[in-house]
C-alpha cells in the first residue's frame, strides 16, 4: 500500500511541475500579446507552447509527465495596416503576434485546475500516510 501512495505522490508532483511550466508559458504569451518587432517588417513575438511526454520514475514505478521541450507556434502572424507604426513594412503592414489572449487565459485556467487536482492528490496521499502511521503507533 505504501508504495502505491508514494507512486501517487511522485506522479502528482510531476504534474505540478508540468503545469507550472504550462502556466508560465501561457503568461509569457499573454504578456507579449501586443508586442511587435523592433525593426520595420520584422517578425513579432511568436507564441510558445509546452510539449509534454510521459516519464517513468524508476524508484517508485510511477508514470508521470514532464515538459520535454517548448515549441514555437508556427501559425501565421496576423497583419494590420498601420503605415505610421515603427514596425510597418514597406507596404504599411505591421505583423502582430500570433497570440490569442482568450485561448491563453483558458489554457491558464485549465492548467490551474489541473495543478489544484495534483495538489489535492498530494494532500490526500499525505493524509493517508499519516493516518496509517498513527494506526501503526497504537
Amino acid at each position: 500500500m505504501s508504495s502505491d501512495l508514494f507512486s501517487a505522490l511522485t506522479a502528482a508532483s510531476t504534474g505540478l511541475r508540468a503545469q507550472t511550466v504550462r502556466i508560465r508559458l501561457a503568461s509569457e504569451n499573454v504578456a507579449n500579446a501586443n508586442s511587435t518587432s523592433d525593426i520595420p517588417g520584422g517578425d513579432p513575438y511568436q507564441r510558445r507552447m509546452p510539449v509534454f511526454r510521459e516519464m517513468l520514475d524508476r524508484e517508485t514505478g510511477a508514470l508521470g509527465v514532464q515538459v520535454a521541450r517548448t515549441v514555437d507556434d508556427l501559425s501565421e502572424f496576423p497583419v494590420r495596416y498601420d503605415p505610421e507604426h515603427p514596425a510597418a513594412d514597406a507596404n504599411g503592414y505591421v505583423k502582430l503576434p500570433n497570440v490569442k489572449t482568450l485561448i491563453e487565459m483558458a489554457d491558464i485556467r485549465d492548467a490551474q485546475r489541473t495543478y489544484e487536482a495534483n495538489l489535492s492528490i498530494i494532500e490526500n496521499s499525505r493524509a493517508m500516510i499519516n493516518r496509517a502511521l498513527d494506526l501503526l503507533r497504537r
